[in-house]
């Protein structure tokens, strides 16, 4: 009961100040019916409902088995089952994110199938996955966050010299949309687990920055598909 009044406190500080900001523009500025109204309010609770159900399965779901998968890939003692455990993983948690997917039908949509939804979400999905993947090997190694960061980052901006423009747009917001409600609790729960395992560095430190560093993957995939492609 404890865990259900903490989420739904969430979900209310999320939802309804942006609720009441919506309905005061909706009556002000708008001039909509009552009809309008009514069926914005309906949305609105009917988003807080999934909202409250998806972050209880995080809680109760996604993040302890993420937990669970990061202790036990270091225990097979191999660098190998690491990184392909963390690859798959990578791979599967970003296909599965639900704002990948609408960004790909968007750009789908906007480009007339120039850039299509399935190429899309296999670029980002890879790009994901090596990230994560790398991300092990610095735990594993020890490598300072800094390095990885700046590396990966003056890669970008190399590639954003000769990929097209429209996909310099398109690299950068799959960039953003790896940061969503499915993708950041499983990869911070695998670092986390993992960082635990190894203990070269205590979990706080070891766990975070895989969300940044999982985020430059998307960037360099997509616009390596723009110098392919375009």
């Amino acid at each position: 009961m404890r865990s259900n009044r903490e989420v739904l406190s969430e979900v209310s500080r999320a939802v309804i100040p942006i609720t009441v900001a919506v309905i005061v523009l909706q009556l002000s500025v708008m001039d909509a019916n009552m009809q309008e109204v009514v069926e914005f309010l309906l949305g609105a609770i009917m988003v807080m409902c999934g909202l409250f159900f998806f972050l209880q399965g995080v809680r109760i779901g996604l993040l302890p088995v993420g937990r669970l998968i990061g202790s036990a890939l270091p225990s097979y003692g191999s660098v190998y089952v690491l990184l392909i455990g963390a690859f798959a993983l990578g791979v599967v948690i970003t296909v599965a994110e639900p704002d990948v997917r609408v960004l790909a039908y968007q750009v789908d949509m906007v480009s007339g199938g120039h850039i299509s939804s399935m190429a899309l979400v296999l670029s980002v999905a890879v790009g994901v996955g090596v990230f994560v993947a790398l991300s092990m090997v610095r735990l594993f190694l020890n490598i300072p966050l800094t390095v990885l960061l700046t590396g990966g980052y003056l890669i970008v901006l190399t590639l954003s010299f000769f990929a097209p423009p429209h996909y310099v747009a398109v690299a950068f917001d799959a960039g953003g949309v790896t940061t969503g409600p499915m993708t950041v609790p499983f990869i911070l729960a695998l670092g986390l687990g993992t960082a635990a395992v190894l203990g070269r560095r205590t979990a706080l430190s070891g766990g975070f920055g895989l969300v940044g560093l999982a985020s430059i993957g998307p960037v360099i995939a997509v616009l390596l598909l723009g110098v392919v492609l375009g």
